[in-house]
C-alpha cells in the first residue's frame, strides 16, 4: 500500500466515524423534538444555534476554515432540525437575492422556504401563520435603512428573532463588454452601495430601478447591451457573465437582515433589543425619555423616526440598544420611559450578530 492509499484509508474511517456521529445526533435531535412538542416550546431556536456555532469554530484548530465549519454546522442543525419539524420560511425578493442568500445561511437547505415579492408579503405570510419565519432586510452600512421594513410593524404583530450580518459583494452582470454596456438594473440599493463606481465606469449608462435585484438581472439578460447589479449566485443562475466583480464603494458593505417571527428568544448574553414608541407632544419630550437608558448604562445603537402615517407631523421611533428585555437595567429604563410616550412596544430581544457571514457560506 502507497502512501496515498494509506492517507485516503485514514479519510475513510474518519467519513465513517462522521457518518455513525451524525445518525447519533440525528435520533437525539428527533428526541429533543419530541421533548419541543409535547412541552409547546419553538423548534428554531437561533440563541441555541448561534452559541453552537460560536463553540464549534472556537473548536477548530485553523486546519479547516473557519467558514467552512459555521457552513457544515449550519447544515447539519437544518437537517436535524427538519427531522423535529420541518421549518417554513418565506423572504422577500425571488431566488438568488441578496435576502435569500441570507436566509439560507441561517436556517439550511432543509428549510421549505417561499419567495415573497414585497416586504409586506413577507410580514402577512408570518402573520396569517402561511410560514414560522421571513428574512428582510432592515439596514445597509452604506445605503441606509430601509424603511419599509420598519414601516410594516405599524402594521403587523409580529417579534424580531434574529438577525443576519451580511457582507455584500455587488457585481456587473452582462453579456456584453463593459464599454458597450448603454443601462443598468437593479434595486435602489446595490445602486447607492455603488454609485462612485458606476459614476467613474460607466457615466453614460442610463440606470433603472427594479423591485429586486433578480428582477434586474432578468431583464438585462434579454437586452442586448444591458447589465445588472447582483450576486454571484444570481449569476449562475441566469448564465450571466460578470463583467465587473466587487463593484460597491466601500469593501465593508455589509447588510443586516431581520428574522421575523411569532416566539420570544431567550438571553444569551450578548443580544439586542429594538423598540419602537411615539412620544408625547411637549418640549424635551425625546430627552427625556432617552435619558434614563444613559443612566442605566444601556448602549443604544440606532435611534430612527418615521412617520406615523396617522397624522400629520406625528413620528415614531425605532431604537436598538444592547442588552436583553429580561435584563434588569433594560427592565428599569423601560418602566421609566412609559410615562413619557404615548405607547412602547418591544419587537424583540434577540442574538446580536458580530462576525458578518459572506454569500460562499451559502454555496
Amino acid at each position: 500500500m502507497n502512501r496515498l492509499e494509506q492517507l485516503r484509508k485514514q479519510i475513510d474511517a474518519i467519513d465513517s466515524k462522521m457518518v455513525e456521529l451524525l445518525d447519533r445526533r440525528a435520533n437525539l435531535a428527533r428526541k429533543v423534538g419530541q421533548y419541543k412538542k409535547a412541552h409547546g416550546l419553538d423548534y428554531y431556536d437561533p440563541a441555541r444555534q448561534k452559541t453552537i456555532l460560536q463553540r464549534a469554530m472556537e473548536r477548530g484548530t485553523g486546519e479547516f476554515p473557519r467558514t467552512g465549519i459555521k457552513a457544515v454546522f449550519t447544515e447539519i442543525m437544518s437537517h436535524c432540525l427538519a427531522l423535529e419539524k420541518a421549518v417554513r420560511v418565506a423572504y422577500f425578493g425571488p431566488e438568488a437575492t441578496f435576502t435569500h442568500i441570507a436566509a439560507v445561511t441561517e436556517f439550511g437547505s432543509a428549510a421549505e422556504y417561499v419567495a415573497r415579492d414585497t416586504i409586506n408579503d413577507a410580514f402577512l405570510a408570518v402573520e396569517k401563520d402561511a410560514v414560522e419565519y421571513a428574512v428582510v432586510p432592515v439596514e445597509n452600512s452604506t445605503g441606509g435603512v430601509v424603511h419599509t421594513t420598519l414601516d410594516m410593524f405599524l402594521d403587523y404583530d409580529v417579534r424580531i428573532c434574529s438577525e443576519i450580518l451580511m457582507a455584500i459583494t455587488h457585481n456587473l452582470l452582462a453579456r456584453c463588454p463593459l464599454d458597450k454596456i448603454r443601462r443598468v438594473y437593479s434595486h435602489p440599493q446595490p445602486f447607492a452601495q455603488c454609485a462612485a463606481w458606476l459614476t467613474r465606469h460607466l457615466p453614460n449608462a442610463e440606470r433603472i430601478e427594479t423591485a429586486t435585484t433578480v428582477q434586474g438581472v432578468q431583464r438585462a439578460a434579454r437586452e442586448k447591451y444591458a447589465a445588472a447589479i447582483a450576486s454571484e449566485l444570481a449569476a449562475r443562475m441566469y448564465r450571466m457573465k460578470i463583467v465587473a466583480s466587487n463593484i460597491e464603494d466601500t469593501h465593508w458593505n455589509s447588510t443586516r437582515f431581520w428574522v421575523i417571527g411569532k416566539k420570544v428568544c431567550q438571553p444569551t448574553g450578548n443580544d439586542k433589543t429594538s423598540l419602537m414608541f411615539s412620544v408625547k407632544d411637549r418640549p424635551g419630550a425625546l430627552f427625556s425619555l432617552l435619558q434614563p437608558f444613559s443612566e442605566e448604562g444601556i448602549n443604544l445603537t440606532k435611534i430612527e423616526s418615521r412617520p406615523t402615517r396617522r397624522k400629520a407631523w406625528e413620528y415614531v421611533f425605532f431604537v436598538d440598544l444592547m442588552g436583553h428585555i429580561n435584563d434588569p437595567p433594560v427592565k428599569a429604563a423601560l418602566s421609566r420611559i412609559e410615562p413619557h410616550c404615548v405607547f412602547v412596544r418591544v419587537l424583540g430581544s434577540y442574538p446580536q450578530e458580530v462576525r458578518p457571514r459572506t454569500e460562499s457560506e451559502y454555496r
